[in-house]
């Protein structure tokens, strides 16, 4: 494959997850859960755990957004649930150096289709949003997340 087809590839999976996200409900009872919000755009997002033994037995999200924010959010829940907290705090960081160009992404999967926002800080800000809110979350930071 060319650079161009992974190119569409990638937009087409972002789309798609945009378009039907993936674990786009509320989990009822969640303990961890947390705001977050990207006052640049008017992203909105709510995540919920549900952590067991320090294990992400089941993650979820509600919220409204662009593209980049939902897809973001729906490919980050398939890829965290099941996994410990540490390894989710590993991904992240991973998937942040990925976003603004520190890093290679090649361990996260699907994930990697964010490493073409490197060029683009706003927009990274869209497709990271989702990851600090589930820190907080995790954190049991009280309050909303914000991305300023």
């Amino acid at each position: 494959m060319n650079d161009i087809e992974i190119a569409d590839l990638y937009q087409e999976l972002i789309i798609d997850h945009s378009r039907r996200p993936r674990n786009f409900r509320r989990i009822e009872g969640a303990i961890h859960q947390a705001e977050g919000f990207n006052p640049l755009c008017g992203d909105k997002v709510r995540v919920y755990v549900d952590l067991e033994d320090g294990v992400l037995r089941d993650i979820s999200f509600e919220g409204e957004g662009c593209a980049i924010s939902k897809a973001s959010a729906s490919l980050m829940t398939e890829a965290i649930k099941g996994k410990s907290k540490a390894q989710a705090e590993q991904m992240f960081s991973r998937f942040r150096d990925l976003a603004t160009g520190s890093g290679h992404g090649s361990d996260l999967g699907k994930l990697a289709v964010f490493s073409g926002l490197r060029g683009f800080p706003t927009r990274v800000k869209c497709a990271t949003l989702v990851w600090h809110t589930l820190r907080a979350a995790l954190e049991q930071t009280p309050g909303i997340v914000s991305t300023e």
